[in-house]
């Protein structure tokens, strides 16, 4: 090994100790200069000898490349969301949910404080940073990599060995000091202040530019990991070893061997957290064994095993202007209170939604009134009280409209439904627009170069009714128009043109049928295969399909009677779009166990139990979360809940090892 060799590597050594210990310890050893002067020494060497190159070198953290667009990327484990819980009782009800499936075991739990900042996930390989995404919507995210990279809390290469691949998960987040740093400057430079540091913190990391994002003081918690054998045996154990390989653990979290460690953990935070460095708005309580988490598994959106507490939002008091009303993609009309501006959990607030008739009516709330205003789960501003006290002498009661704001057609409230409705779905212009705009949206057809405001735009001038006349637009047509160059043509009509190939399942979603989402549309695409087999089948066929219920089934029905809609179909086949399932996804599941149901349980040595669920799921079958009467097998594991074992002996389940279950499938 020569000498500069060597000199490069015992400084790429020395600054990736130094970093740790001042961006993730907080315990800096030399001073900034001295930092600096083997950082530069460092840059130096290395543009004289590129021979020596590093992807983790610490001199790549500064940033410089420039991303015009960040790819979509899926996850290769899917990103959940939480439940949440916002009393004492609701997170009771979550302990006996899940005692209920176990069998009443003993149970620990890890209670970590709630970040507010962006979701995130590192990949490493053979202990390098291959791989950051956002989270998106849970089954892909954008890449960011070359952003991440630039937080000097994320390590490039992880201070132990640790063979394999696997994902980290954590938040990115702004700093409380950080953020204040920040506004000064822009103070300073007479620029508008940022709002709140997670806004700052998520918008960051979309920067296009990653020596921007360099100079912001990001951090990044770590909370999980997912994808990766490990021999650990607990979520307590999951942080130690995430801090042991150099992410930076927030050491608040707290391991409670019983609920009422956990109230108390909940009651010290909930007093304590302004004390804290960053911005948290709860407490996220996990099953601490992993073999329990395993055994609870998820339901469509998020873990059984783990629900977020929400502490009490912050409240405002302000005055309700006016009352207007907004029309939905689907005729749901929603009162918007439009209020006098006011400052709530960092934010200012101008509109709050009333939801309905039937919350107005309760809250007897009148145009004028003083109103208490707070964030639902600190997100979405809303009215929760009225200040009869200060309420104008004049003041005159809430008559809910009876005619569309927009199209004036009579509105309509069927029974059952908390909202009323426009029923003029193909003449009232915000429902046609929104429509549109949400067949175009990322999780549709992901529809490049057109936007809310072009859809606006090409309504209004005629060109298009409906999401199928964007597939005859063209150049001559588009062109005369406001805003619309040759080359936002040209991008607005590749993004048309790219959206054939979007797989069936989104196009079926992109339809807008209500009440159908990303999942539903899913699970209908998969269990009828094609839109002609969906388009003919009946209430009672699509009830059959794993957590389709009468609602969806009726609202997909009559969808598909519907002469319009037929016929926008019709039209959306002859420009190209996909509306069966390719011939690999259909090959890849059988009827094989249609209509029996498994419950999965304990550890397995040839799949994991993920694997063994979607193997059942592929084939027609459902998975349940616990033994009961409909139960038609027990696929067990090593380390199987004593519970569940005794409980379909009791019902007379078969019980059937793994080797068993592949035998079913042949």
């Amino acid at each position: 090994m020569s000498t500069v060799d060597q000199e490069i590597k015992l400084l790429r050594k020395e600054l990736q100790e130094h970093n740790y210990r001042y961006y993730v310890l907080d315990e800096p050893r030399i001073s900034d200069f001295e930092f600096d002067m083997k950082l530069k020494r460092l840059q130096a060497l290395e543009a004289e000898h590129p021979e020596y190159y590093d992807p983790t070198s610490p001199t790549l953290r500064v940033g410089g490349t420039v991303t015009k667009n960040f790819n979509t990327v899926r996850h290769e484990t899917q990103m959940y969301s939480l439940d949440n819980s916002y009393s004492l009782e609701e997170l009771l009800e979550w302990e006996q949910r899940i005692q209920r499936i176990l069998g009443q075991v003993e149970l620990s739990f890890t209670c970590e404080l709630k970040y507010d900042g962006a979701s995130i996930s590192l990949t490493y390989e053979d202990n390098v940073l291959q791989q950051a995404l956002t989270r998106g919507d849970g089954i892909q995210g954008d890449d960011i990599t070359t952003n991440v990279r630039t937080i000097r809390s994320v390590p490039l290469k992880l201070k132990q060995p640790f063979p394999g691949r696997f994902e980290f998960r954590g938040e990115i987040i702004l700093p409380l000091k950080g953020f204040d740093k920040m506004n000064e400057q822009r103070l300073a430079n007479g620029e508008d202040l940022y709002m709140n540091p997670r806004n700052t913190a998520s918008g960051s990391l979309k920067l296009q530019d990653s020596s921007l994002v360099a100079e912001r003081p990001l951090d990044c918690l770590i909370y999980g990991v997912a994808g990766a054998v490990m021999p650990l045996s607990t979520q307590g154990a999951i942080l130690e070893k995430a801090r042991d390989l150099g992410f930076k653990v927030p050491n608040t979290a707290r391991v409670c061997q019983t609920m009422q460690e956990v109230l108390e953990f909940l009651e010290y935070w909930d007093d304590h957290r302004h004390e804290l460095p960053y911005e948290t708005d709860g407490v996220v309580v996990k099953v601490n064994e992993l073999r329990f988490q395993e055994e609870l598994g998820y339901t469509s959106k998020a873990p059984r095993w783990a629900i977020a507490y929400k502490f009490k939002s912050e409240q405002a008091l302000t005055r309700l202007r006016f009352i207007s009303y907004q029309v939905g993609r689907t005729g749901a009309i929603t009162p918007v209170a439009n209020l006098e501006p006011v400052l709530l959990a960092g934010t200012t607030v101008k509109r709050a939604s009333l939801h309905n008739a039937d919350q107005i009516a309760r809250l007897d709330v009148r145009e004028g009134d003083m109103v208490y205003v707070e964030k639902g789960g600190e997100i979405i501003p809303k009215i929760t009280a009225v200040d009869l006290s200060q309420r104008p002498v004049l003041s005159q009661p809430t008559h809910y409209i009876t005619q569309c704001p927009e199209c004036h057609t009579p509105l309509v409230r069927e029974a059952g439904e908390a909202q009323h409705f426009c029923p003029n779905d193909t003449g009232c212009p915000p429902q046609i627009t929104g429509r549109i705009q949400h067949f175009i949206s990322r999780k549709a057809m992901d529809i490049d170069g057109l936007g809310s405001e072009t859809v606006e735009l090409l309504f209004q001038q005629g060109l298009i009714r409906n999401y199928a006349d964007l597939y005859i637009l063209t150049p001559a047509e588009l062109l005369p128009l406001d805003r619309m160059a040759e080359k936002s043509v040209n991008n607005l009509l590749e993004g048309i043109e790219a959206s054939r190939k979007v797989p069936f399942e989104k196009v079926l979603f992109a339809l807008g049928i209500r009440f159908v989402g990303e999942t539903v549309a899913r699970k209908l695409a998969k269990s009828f295969g094609s839109i002609e087999a969906l388009m003919a089948a009946r209430v009672e066929d699509l009830v059959q399909v794993d957590e389709i219920g009468e609602r969806i089934a009726q609202s997909v029905v009559g969808f598909f009677e519907d002469p319009v809609k037929r016929e926008l179909v019709s039209r959306l086949r002859s420009y190209g779009l996909r509306f069966e399932l390719e011939p690999e996804q259909l090959l890849t599941g059988s009827e094989l166990l249609k209509g029996k149901t498994f419950v999965v349980s304990g550890v397995f040595s040839g799949l994991s139990r993920e694997e063994l669920k979607k193997r059942i799921e592929d084939n027609g079958g459902k998975v349940a979360a616990s033994v009961s009467s409909k139960t038609s097998y027990l696929v067990a594991g090593d380390k199987m809940g004593p519970s569940k074992r005794e409980k379909a002996e009791k019902l007379g389940v078969p019980i059937i090892s793994e080797d068993e279950f592949l035998a079913l499938l042949g």
